[in-house]
Protein backbone atom coordinates (compact mmCIF):
# COMPACT_ATOMS: atom_id res chain seq x y z
CA UNK A 1 0.00 0.00 0.00
CA UNK A 2 1.28 3.46 -1.00
CA UNK A 3 2.49 5.41 1.94
CA UNK A 4 1.48 9.32 1.82
CA UNK A 5 4.30 10.08 5.12
CA UNK A 6 7.29 7.57 6.14
CA UNK A 7 9.06 8.65 9.67
CA UNK A 8 12.31 6.73 10.15
CA UNK A 9 14.62 7.24 13.49
CA UNK A 10 13.47 10.43 13.64
CA UNK A 11 14.72 12.62 16.92
CA UNK A 12 13.70 16.35 17.92
CA UNK A 13 13.50 18.84 20.30
CA UNK A 14 13.74 22.84 21.05
CA UNK A 15 17.37 23.97 21.16
CA UNK A 16 19.13 21.65 22.97
CA UNK A 17 16.32 19.46 24.72
CA UNK A 18 15.26 16.42 22.59
CA UNK A 19 12.25 15.16 23.39
CA UNK A 20 11.18 12.68 20.47
CA UNK A 21 13.45 9.80 20.09
CA UNK A 22 13.93 7.34 17.04
CA UNK A 23 10.40 7.82 16.53
CA UNK A 24 9.34 5.72 12.93
CA UNK A 25 5.73 5.62 11.85
CA UNK A 26 3.82 5.83 8.90
CA UNK A 27 0.89 7.20 7.28
CA UNK A 28 -0.74 4.90 4.68
CA UNK A 29 -2.42 6.49 1.64
CA UNK A 30 -6.52 7.30 2.26
CA UNK A 31 -6.50 6.07 5.93
CA UNK A 32 -6.56 7.34 9.48
CA UNK A 33 -3.72 6.81 11.76
CA UNK A 34 -3.98 7.47 15.44
CA UNK A 35 -0.89 9.07 17.79
CA UNK A 36 -1.99 8.55 21.43
CA UNK A 37 -0.68 8.96 24.83
CA UNK A 38 -0.32 11.24 27.94
CA UNK A 39 -0.14 14.67 27.72
CA UNK A 40 3.51 15.74 27.24
CA UNK A 41 4.60 12.98 25.77
CA UNK A 42 5.62 14.49 22.43
CA UNK A 43 2.66 14.24 20.19
CA UNK A 44 2.73 17.98 19.46
CA UNK A 45 6.35 18.09 18.89
CA UNK A 46 6.41 15.49 16.55
CA UNK A 47 3.61 17.10 14.11
CA UNK A 48 5.47 20.19 14.24
CA UNK A 49 8.61 18.23 13.20
CA UNK A 50 6.52 16.88 10.32
CA UNK A 51 4.77 20.23 8.81
CA UNK A 52 8.70 21.84 9.40
CA UNK A 53 7.59 24.19 12.30
CA UNK A 54 10.64 22.59 13.72
CA UNK A 55 14.21 20.84 12.21
CA UNK A 56 14.73 16.86 13.54
CA UNK A 57 18.34 16.82 14.92
CA UNK A 58 18.16 13.69 12.72
CA UNK A 59 16.19 10.87 11.00
CA UNK A 60 13.99 11.30 8.25
CA UNK A 61 10.59 12.94 6.82
CA UNK A 62 9.34 11.25 3.42
CA UNK A 63 6.34 12.80 2.14
CA UNK A 64 5.13 10.96 -0.87
CA UNK A 65 8.37 9.61 -2.65
CA UNK A 66 10.10 13.07 -1.58
CA UNK A 67 12.68 13.57 1.19
CA UNK A 68 11.30 16.97 3.22
CA UNK A 69 13.49 16.20 6.47
CA UNK A 70 14.52 20.29 7.50
CA UNK A 71 12.50 22.58 4.97
CA UNK A 72 10.46 25.29 5.58
CA UNK A 73 6.97 24.64 6.85
CA UNK A 74 5.67 26.91 3.57
CA UNK A 75 7.64 23.92 1.12
CA UNK A 76 6.16 21.31 3.40
CA UNK A 77 3.12 22.77 2.82
CA UNK A 78 3.10 23.06 -0.87
CA UNK A 79 3.79 19.06 -0.96
CA UNK A 80 0.27 18.82 0.17
CA UNK A 81 0.92 18.54 4.24
CA UNK A 82 -2.05 20.19 6.16
CA UNK A 83 -1.58 20.84 10.01
CA UNK A 84 -4.46 22.23 12.04
CA UNK A 85 -2.59 23.01 15.22
CA UNK A 86 -3.99 22.86 18.71
CA UNK A 87 -5.56 25.62 20.33
CA UNK A 88 -6.93 26.72 16.48
CA UNK A 89 -4.72 29.45 15.92
CA UNK A 90 -6.91 31.32 14.33
CA UNK A 91 -6.92 35.21 12.72
CA UNK A 92 -9.56 36.49 15.31
CA UNK A 93 -10.28 39.78 13.73
CA UNK A 94 -10.70 38.46 10.41
CA UNK A 95 -14.31 37.20 8.87
CA UNK A 96 -14.78 33.07 8.63
CA UNK A 97 -14.08 33.95 4.73
CA UNK A 98 -10.80 35.86 5.40
CA UNK A 99 -9.69 32.97 7.18
CA UNK A 100 -10.73 29.96 4.75
CA UNK A 101 -8.87 31.79 1.89
CA UNK A 102 -5.66 31.83 4.13
CA UNK A 103 -5.60 28.35 3.87
CA UNK A 104 -5.67 28.81 -0.22
CA UNK A 105 -2.65 30.78 -0.39
CA UNK A 106 -0.41 28.31 -2.43
CA UNK A 107 -0.42 28.59 -5.99
CA UNK A 108 -2.14 25.14 -6.69
CA UNK A 109 -4.46 25.76 -3.65
CA UNK A 110 -5.56 29.33 -4.70
CA UNK A 111 -6.63 28.08 -8.18
CA UNK A 112 -9.47 26.20 -6.84
CA UNK A 113 -9.93 28.46 -3.96
CA UNK A 114 -13.84 28.97 -4.97
CA UNK A 115 -14.18 25.25 -5.28
CA UNK A 116 -12.34 24.50 -1.69
CA UNK A 117 -14.60 26.61 0.09
CA UNK A 118 -17.95 25.42 -0.96
CA UNK A 119 -16.83 21.84 0.00
CA UNK A 120 -16.21 23.68 3.65
CA UNK A 121 -19.34 25.20 3.80
CA UNK A 122 -20.87 22.15 2.99
CA UNK A 123 -19.17 20.13 5.54
CA UNK A 124 -19.69 22.64 8.06
CA UNK A 125 -22.86 24.90 6.84
CA UNK A 126 -22.52 26.45 10.16
CA UNK A 127 -19.89 28.49 8.24
CA UNK A 128 -21.60 29.13 5.79
CA UNK A 129 -23.86 31.27 7.99
CA UNK A 130 -21.31 33.02 9.54
CA UNK A 131 -18.66 33.69 6.57
CA UNK A 132 -19.04 37.46 7.04
CA UNK A 133 -18.37 36.91 11.48
CA UNK A 134 -15.08 37.78 12.74
CA UNK A 135 -13.42 34.50 13.84
CA UNK A 136 -12.69 35.24 17.22
CA UNK A 137 -16.09 36.07 17.92
CA UNK A 138 -17.24 32.49 16.90
CA UNK A 139 -17.70 29.48 20.00
CA UNK A 140 -15.10 27.15 20.64
CA UNK A 141 -16.43 23.94 18.24
CA UNK A 142 -17.32 27.05 15.47
CA UNK A 143 -13.62 27.89 15.50
CA UNK A 144 -12.50 24.35 15.43
CA UNK A 145 -14.38 23.72 12.34
CA UNK A 146 -13.15 27.08 10.80
CA UNK A 147 -9.74 25.58 11.92
CA UNK A 148 -10.16 22.34 10.50
CA UNK A 149 -11.86 24.03 7.06
CA UNK A 150 -8.61 26.04 6.64
CA UNK A 151 -6.64 23.12 6.69
CA UNK A 152 -8.96 21.63 3.82
CA UNK A 153 -8.17 24.46 1.60
CA UNK A 154 -5.24 23.63 0.81
CA UNK A 155 -6.43 20.69 -0.73
CA UNK A 156 -4.21 18.51 0.97
CA UNK A 157 -2.81 14.78 0.86
CA UNK A 158 -2.07 14.81 4.66
CA UNK A 159 -4.35 16.32 7.43
CA UNK A 160 -2.62 16.28 10.61
CA UNK A 161 -5.36 17.11 13.58
CA UNK A 162 -3.92 18.00 16.87
CA UNK A 163 -6.11 17.66 19.18
CA UNK A 164 -9.48 18.68 17.04
CA UNK A 165 -11.72 18.07 20.32
CA UNK A 166 -9.36 19.99 22.98
CA UNK A 167 -11.71 22.25 25.12
CA UNK A 168 -15.32 21.50 23.11
CA UNK A 169 -18.53 20.22 24.80
CA UNK A 170 -20.03 16.36 24.44
CA UNK A 171 -22.20 17.30 21.83
CA UNK A 172 -19.75 19.39 19.90
CA UNK A 173 -16.87 17.11 20.35
CA UNK A 174 -19.32 14.50 18.75
CA UNK A 175 -19.89 17.13 15.89
CA UNK A 176 -16.09 16.71 15.17
CA UNK A 177 -15.83 13.01 15.27
CA UNK A 178 -18.72 12.52 12.90
CA UNK A 179 -16.75 15.28 10.51
CA UNK A 180 -13.52 13.24 10.70
CA UNK A 181 -15.05 10.18 10.23
CA UNK A 182 -17.00 11.57 6.68
CA UNK A 183 -13.48 12.86 5.90
CA UNK A 184 -12.28 8.81 6.15
CA UNK A 185 -15.33 7.79 4.26
CA UNK A 186 -14.23 10.33 1.50
CA UNK A 187 -10.56 8.93 1.51
CA UNK A 188 -8.81 11.60 2.93
CA UNK A 189 -5.47 10.29 4.81
CA UNK A 190 -5.46 12.02 8.74
CA UNK A 191 -2.75 11.69 11.29
CA UNK A 192 -4.94 11.92 14.22
CA UNK A 193 -3.54 13.00 17.42
CA UNK A 194 -6.76 12.44 20.24
CA UNK A 195 -7.03 13.28 23.94
CA UNK A 196 -10.17 10.90 23.47
CA UNK A 197 -8.25 7.73 22.98
CA UNK A 198 -11.14 5.62 23.13
CA UNK A 199 -12.54 7.43 19.97
CA UNK A 200 -9.23 7.89 17.97
CA UNK A 201 -9.04 3.93 18.33
CA UNK A 202 -12.83 3.78 16.91
CA UNK A 203 -11.83 6.05 13.91
CA UNK A 204 -8.52 4.70 13.08
CA UNK A 205 -7.05 1.72 11.10
CA UNK A 206 -3.78 1.89 13.08
CA UNK A 207 -2.49 3.77 16.17
CA UNK A 208 1.28 4.16 17.66
CA UNK A 209 1.21 4.97 21.76
CA UNK A 210 3.80 7.60 22.44
CA UNK A 211 5.62 7.68 25.80
CA UNK A 212 7.85 9.58 27.02
CA UNK A 213 9.51 10.95 23.40
CA UNK A 214 9.48 7.11 22.06
CA UNK A 215 6.65 4.69 20.05
CA UNK A 216 6.55 1.96 22.64
CA UNK A 217 3.25 0.00 21.02
CA UNK A 218 1.99 -0.15 17.76
CA UNK A 219 -0.64 -1.93 15.64
CA UNK A 220 -4.33 -1.84 14.62
CA UNK A 221 -6.29 0.42 16.55
CA UNK A 222 -9.37 -2.33 17.50
CA UNK A 223 -6.84 -4.51 18.53
CA UNK A 224 -4.89 -1.70 20.94
CA UNK A 225 -8.25 -0.90 22.42
CA UNK A 226 -9.01 -4.46 23.11
CA UNK A 227 -6.34 -5.14 25.09
CA UNK A 228 -7.12 -4.84 28.59
CA UNK A 229 -3.01 -4.75 29.08
CA UNK A 230 -2.68 -1.97 26.93
CA UNK A 231 -5.96 -0.07 27.98
CA UNK A 232 -4.72 0.26 31.12
CA UNK A 233 -0.82 0.21 30.88
CA UNK A 234 -0.88 3.06 27.95
CA UNK A 235 -4.15 4.60 27.07
CA UNK A 236 -5.32 5.12 30.59
CA UNK A 237 -8.77 3.41 29.78
CA UNK A 238 -9.92 1.18 31.99
CA UNK A 239 -9.96 -2.66 30.92
CA UNK A 240 -13.18 -3.51 28.42
CA UNK A 241 -16.49 -4.60 30.72
CA UNK A 242 -16.32 -8.85 30.42
CA UNK A 243 -19.77 -10.30 30.00
CA UNK A 244 -21.26 -11.42 33.35
CA UNK A 245 -20.81 -15.00 33.47
CA UNK A 246 -23.23 -18.23 33.82
CA UNK A 247 -22.43 -18.73 38.02
CA UNK A 248 -22.02 -14.80 38.62
CA UNK A 249 -25.72 -13.60 36.79
CA UNK A 250 -27.73 -16.23 37.80
CA UNK A 251 -31.43 -15.24 39.37
CA UNK A 252 -33.80 -16.50 41.95
CA UNK A 253 -37.08 -17.75 41.24
CA UNK A 254 -38.74 -14.23 42.17
CA UNK A 255 -36.55 -12.71 39.87
CA UNK A 256 -33.51 -10.86 42.27
CA UNK A 257 -29.93 -10.83 41.02
CA UNK A 258 -28.22 -12.65 43.71
CA UNK A 259 -23.79 -12.38 42.29
CA UNK A 260 -22.71 -16.11 42.60
CA UNK A 261 -25.96 -17.63 43.57
CA UNK A 262 -25.33 -21.48 44.31
CA UNK A 263 -29.29 -22.41 43.77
Amino acid sequence: MRRVLEIRNLTAGYGDVPVLWDVSLSVPDRKVVALVGANGMGKTTLLRAISGVISPSSGSIVVGEEDVTGLAAHKIAARGVAHVPEGRQLFPAMTVRENLALGAYLPQAKSHRAESMERVFTLFPRLRERQAQLAGSLSGGEQQMLAIGRGLMLGPKLLMLDEPSLGLSPLLMNEIFVTVERLRSEGMTILLVEQNVNQALLLAETAYVLENGRIVLQGRAQDLLKDPSVRTAYLGLSPPAEPPTARGSQMNSSGTHHPGSNS
